[in-house]
């Protein structure tokens, strides 16, 4: 590799960000807890009701809040695992474990709407009657919780995957039970009881495909995929940009948690050293540009042998 080299770690405005990020999970974790307390009782409600009336489409909806309580819980640990700090085994502290968590979130997920699946064809196959009025009582109840819940989230859905995803939840939730308020009126006028474990089979479906997005994103993040929004060529196109560089290789992106990134690359830069204001410029680029705020670059002058990691093919 090419002699002298040099190596430094940016961290920028640590302090800084450390005062908000501390607010933030206050205010997050206050945030889920509400949500939990609120889902579990309406879960249990929904429930028992969706039994004694014999709907179908309520006892759906009752499976999939239960998967949301269940994804809140593992969103709100792995939150709070991701705020420990650093230590000897584990050098970037438990920040992964949100990724982990959005995994399991939408495997836990997709088994809720296997098993939902399976009782609504039953129920087409052999369909029972249903009260109507519980129907819609109950649902109403469902959109002005789920509705309220989702606020909760609203703020912090754009930059965490893990409040994403509970922000998607309950916006589906909510559009469901409006669903389920349709098909309880649609029951009362018809008569039909059919319509209810239709309106499940479209509950479903609804579910699966706003949840298919945010599966595809939380495997790509376990997978250590460079982050949605963040362009690799422009990234290399900023680093070959500084002053005096010729070449960028090494160049290697990807989250340690679901709102942190991080990037590692290799500069090579034939005129020598670059001044102390260099590294801190390229730091404060990526993190106001990408948002990539843990970066470690290293500077390669001319006199040794290539850079082994020269190839883009090797890692």
């Amino acid at each position: 590799m090419a002699s002298p080299r040099h190596a430094t770690r940016l961290r920028m405005g640590a302090g800084h960000d450390h005062h908000h990020g501390s607010s933030a999970a206050e205010t997050t974790g206050k945030a889920f807890a509400l949500a939990v307390l609120l889902n579990v009782g309406f879960t249990i409600v929904e429930a028992i009701f969706g039994l004694l009336s014999g709907s179908m489409a309520l006892i759906a909806d009752a499976g999939h809040n239960l998967s949301d309580v269940l994804a809140l819980l593992l969103a709100w640990g792995a939150s709070v695992l991701a705020a420990r700090p650093p230590s000897e085994r584990f050098t970037y502290g438990l920040k992964s474990s949100s990724i982990l968590a959005a995994i399991t979130n939408a495997a836990l997920l997709w088994i809720a709407l296997g098993a939902i699946l399976v009782e609504t064809i039953r129920r087409i196959a052999t369909p029972a009657p249903v009260q109507g009025e519980t129907m819609m009582l109950v649902a109403a109840i469902g959109i002005v919780i789920n509705g309220f819940s989702a606020f909760l989230f609203a703020r912090g859905r754009k930059s965490d995957l893990n409040i994403r995803a509970a922000f998607v939840h309950l916006v589906a939730d909510a559009a469901v039970s409006a669903g389920v308020v349709v098909a309880g009126l649609m029951v009362l006028m018809t008569g039909v009881a059919l319509i209810d474990p239709i309106t499940s089979l479209a509950i479903t479906a609804v579910i699966g495909w706003s949840s298919w997005g945010l599966m595809k994103d939380s495997l790509r993040m376990g997978l250590l995929a460079a982050p949605e929004g963040i362009d690799v060529a422009q990234v290399r196109a900023l680093l070959a940009s500084r002053p005096g560089v010729t070449a960028v290789h090494d160049l290697h992106i990807w989250p340690m948690s679901t709102t942190e990134t991080a990037l590692t690359a290799h500069l090579v830069i034939p005129g020598g050293l670059p001044g102390d204001d260099f590294l801190p410029a390229i730091g404060h680029a990526l993190h106001e540009q990408f948002g990539i705020g843990h970066p470690t670059i290293q500077i390669e002058t001319v006199g040794g042998p290539e850079c082994a990691l020269e190839c883009e093919k090797v890692v």
